[in-house]
């Protein structure tokens, strides 16, 4: 039995299983899609942190007409490091019809995969696990406008270079 509290750099060869002592996981390869989110999920049922490597693009889209998808459930999830990622990845964990955020997570990501966001905020798909964000740390040089305060309306927005 696996008694880490644990599991570092899972890539996309992961044949899944059940850990229930990890809480801390994560992964580096190219590409993660939605499925293979859901079997972390699946895996780790009691995880609290995701960390998340991975510079490439995703081959399938987590946009918001993708019915067919199921949603993706973390409930014990509240760290989610995206500041090394495509910026795939952070819409995959913001659309609320593909991931189901806990309320009170800290997002990490950085400008460059998170710009998209910024200068539209127009979608209604990602406005609920905005507002389940407490702690957004966003690594570089912008200007916290009305809009990106509105949507993440109870997190603590932060910069640092």
């Amino acid at each position: 039995m696996y008694t880490l509290r644990y599991y570092e750099n899972i890539t996309n060869s992961f044949r899944g299983g059940l850990f229930k002592c990890v809480r801390q996981v994560s992964l580096f390869d190219r590409p993660f899609e939605h499925e293979f989110f859901i079997q972390i999920a699946q895996s780790f049922p009691l995880i609290e942190k995701v960390c998340v490597i991975d510079l490439t693009e995703q081959q399938q889209k987590a946009n918001d007409n993708n019915e067919h998808l199921s949603i993706i459930e973390y409930l014990h999830l509240n760290e989610l490091n995206l500041s090394d990622v495509h910026d795939d990845y952070v819409e995959q964990f913001l659309i609320n019809t593909k991931t189901h955020l806990l309320n009170s997570v800290r997002l990490y990501v950085i400008y460059q995969s998170f710009k998209w966001m910024i200068h539209n905020f127009t979608r209604d798909a990602i406005r609920v696990n905005c507002a389940k964000v407490c702690v957004l740390r966003v690594c570089g040089n912008f200007e916290i406008s009305e809009r990106l305060s509105k949507y993440f309306s109870h997190a603590k927005i932060l910069r640092f270079l």
